[in-house]
């Protein structure tokens, strides 16, 4: 796949396509929680420079054609408004194709509660490398490049390498402007805590366990399922080694909300001794989610 390529070299000229922005992204602004709504238009203000801010950025020197630009998906639910201060919360979804197939799957589905920041209707939404302008560029900014590491290290071992640090100089950023979602010391599911984690040298295997589940057991999956079921099964098994590194690690919601109904579909013809392992590895990790995945002992013909 050409942005396996690209990851290997970064600066090559694409020769499939023109090259394009990054990020092919669509933005939904919820406001029916909002009471007394004014002005209905000032939100669809906001919505169109969320959006054209987020797919006309070229965010990195990375070589990607029109028709490999990431899909990704923002979902802004506005709480309350009180003069030019929104706060709600915003969720974030990402995904790729799987190789030689129509199928994508999602790498990224986070939902962020602690969101706020102010904004003028008509305001331009400018990107600063060196300096905090506002809290949503600054998520913003964050989340892009957060998509970008994920999406990347998919594609090549560590290949989101130098995404994550650029998503964390902005979380940087964020914990000098005293907003909501960044603090060190808060929630073990903020910003901050997200960027930490996917950084940290031991987390590693994590980052290794998304290019082999992706890279060498869903895109071979169309030329030998069985051989591409295996792989992802081997990579499981290195998500039940994080979880004894870090049974608090915020990336192990974040993988079980990207992934686990995709699991249960993927094993449902699988052997009956392959979903137990798989089945038993999984509870392991998620007891609360013992109800979904049950489906996974059923398989698809028991």
């Amino acid at each position: 796949m050409k942005r396996y390529l690209s990851v290997l070299f970064f600066v090559a000229v694409s020769v499939l396509g023109a090259e394009a922005q990054e990020l092919n992204c669509q933005v939904t602004i919820n406001v029916d929680q909002v009471q007394d709504i004014v002005d209905e238009e000032m939100f669809n203000t906001l919505q169109q420079s969320v959006t054209e801010y987020m797919n006309d950025r070229k965010w990195s020197n990375a070589q990607i054609s029109v028709g490999e630009r990431i899909n990704c998906a923002i979902y802004i639910t506005v709480k309350s408004v009180e003069d030019s201060r929104y706060v709600g919360d915003i969720q974030i979804q990402a995904s790729r194709p799987v190789y030689n197939t129509s199928y994508t799957t999602t790498t990224f589905n986070f939902k962020d509660s602690e969101f706020s920041f102010t904004y003028q209707e008509y305001e331009p939404l400018v990107y600063n490398d060196n300096m905090f302008e506002n809290n949503l560029t600054c998520v913003l900014n964050f989340y892009a490049y957060l998509i970008l590491g994920i999406d990347f290290d998919t594609f090549s071992p560590r290949g989101g390498d130098m995404f994550f640090r650029k998503a964390e100089s902005f979380a940087i950023m964020g914990q000098s402007s005293q907003e909501a979602g960044w603090q060190t010391f808060g929630s073990s599911r903020n910003r901050s805590a997200i960027i930490a984690s996917f950084i940290e040298e031991r987390m590693a295997p994590y980052r290794e366990m998304m290019y082999k589940y992706h890279r060498l057991g869903l895109d071979q999956m169309f030329m030998a399922p069985d051989k591409g079921r295996k792989v992802i099964t081997q990579a499981l098994r290195t998500l039940d080694d994080v979880y004894s590194t870090n049974s608090m690690s915020v990336l192990l919601p974040i993988f079980s909300d990207s992934k686990l109904d995709e699991l249960v579909n993927l094993y449902s013809e699988a052997p009956q001794q392959e979903r137990e392992e798989v089945y038993k590895l999984l509870y392991g990790i998620y007891p609360t989610e013992g109800q979904r995945l049950q489906q996974l002992r059923k398989g698809k013909t028991d």
